[in-house]
């Protein structure tokens, strides 16, 4: 055992040399001090070991006494981020590679390399294309975002797509439909399909293929979609967040909340719009821009470097009932399954049915096998004549099959 921390101890019987890194040696005239010393070291450790354990036991059963003291920690490790204020606009490098022909807006044609934006007209790209997209009278977009794995012929962006052409009321939505492409080739697809594309890229990191569920990548994909989100928060506009495997029947925002800053559909839903017992889904979700959902978006994008290895959608369901939520005055609202609904909890009733999320749901192809099912469903219901003749039967879904 070293007493020092970096030395060795020889046999004293064998070899009467105390070496350490700076190396010296007692002669054996010393040998009963050194005993002494050695025996008085091992008492110092031993006590300081019992007072560490007692600290560390102390620690624990504080922290068993309330199930949310591990957020608190984060929390307070976040209020001592000297980051930036709520009020402030603050953009990453959202350039694309050099080597990428890109721009942004509607159709527009590919350039060339020289005539690509630098980093410094970045933030002024992403606030024209959001005026652009925007409704007129309250500044909303509605974003989703898009790799190349979702862009195939039959994929889940053609039915994201058909969803709004076929919906009740959601055609002229699509034209506030800003997709945010993370790799070229789906930026490509998004010119081809003449809406608003954002090429929105992430330095070393390649999203263009499928990423699985929890992967590296994954995660990646989330995070970085959040700090987005956060973005266009900073630049004063309201969004409904989408994923491209939400199917849209009919217009959310008759069914939002007039109250909510950040309303959020759910996996499970509990009766009640404002239990945080609710289990959120953040594939779809309405948030309005102010000071409450900036600070907090900005309190869950820090939540990835405490909460290590989870996704966006654990840790907001950690923090979700953190003091901290209160303090900022945030409204937080869980939309109704009956409305918004899911492969998680599918309802019945398609008289009511808003939007359809292949959530619960591993893999592409069975998300696409079992969304065309859904579709069907739709273009059946939609072709039988309306009042008594719609029964229970011909107005329920086709339960998930690929998807259970």
């Amino acid at each position: 055992m070293d007493s020092g921390g970096s030395g060795v101890i020889s046999n004293p019987k064998s070899d009467e040399k105390f070496l350490e890194s700076g190396g010296y040696h007692h002669d054996s005239s010393n040998n009963n001090h050194y005993d002494h010393h050695r025996r008085h070291n091992f008492s110092s450790v031993a006590v300081n070991i019992t007072l560490l354990f007692l600290v560390l036991g102390i620690t624990c059963l504080a922290l068993n006494k309330s199930p949310y003291d591990p957020t608190r920690l984060f929390q307070r490790s976040y209020n001592s981020f000297s980051g930036p204020k709520a009020d402030s606009i603050t953009t990453p490098n959202l350039s694309s590679p050099s080597s990428d022909n890109i721009n942004h807006g509607p159709m527009q044609e590919n350039v060339t390399s020289q005539n690509l934006p630098s980093p410094a007209n970045e933030e002024n790209k992403l606030l024209d294309t959001l005026r652009k997209a925007a409704m007129m009278d309250n500044k909303t977009v509605i974003i989703t975002t898009l790799n190349a794995a979702w862009t195939e012929p039959n994929s889940i962006f053609d039915l994201f797509l058909e969803s709004f052409r076929i919906g009740i009321g959601t055609q002229h939505l699509l034209k506030h439909v800003l997709v945010v492409s993370l790799d070229q080739k789906a930026y490509s697809r998004c010119l081809q399909e003449n809406l608003h594309c954002y090429a929105l890229t992430t330095e070393g990191v390649d999203f263009s293929g499928e990423a699985y569920f929890m992967t590296e990548d994954y995660l990646k994909m989330m995070w970085r979609r959040i700090d987005f989100l956060r973005i266009v928060l900073d630049m004063g506009y309201d969004f409904v967040f989408t994923d491209a495997d939400v199917m849209w029947f009919r217009d959310p925002f008759e069914r939002f909340y007039g109250d909510g800053d950040f309303q959020i559909a759910c996996d499970h839903y509990w009766f009640n719009s404002t239990d945080l017992n609710n289990s959120p889904n953040g594939g779809f979700n309405y948030v309005k821009s102010n000071n409450r959902t900036i600070q907090f978006y900005k309190f869950w994008y820090a939540g990835q470097q405490y909460f290590p290895g989870k996704h966006d959608q654990d840790v907001l369901n950690m923090i979700k009932f953190d003091p901290f939520i209160q303090r900022i005055g945030l409204k937080i609202r869980f939309l109704d399954t009956a409305y918004f609904g899911g492969f998680c909890e599918p309802k019945d009733d398609m008289d009511l049915a808003i939007t359809m999320h292949a959530n619960c749901c591993i893999g592409l192809e069975n998300k696409i096998h079992d969304i065309k099912i859904v579709i069907d469903d739709w273009k059946r219901y939609m072709s039988l004549p309306g009042g008594v003749e719609r029964n229970l039967s011909s107005r329920s879904w086709t339960l998930p099959r690929n998807c259970r």
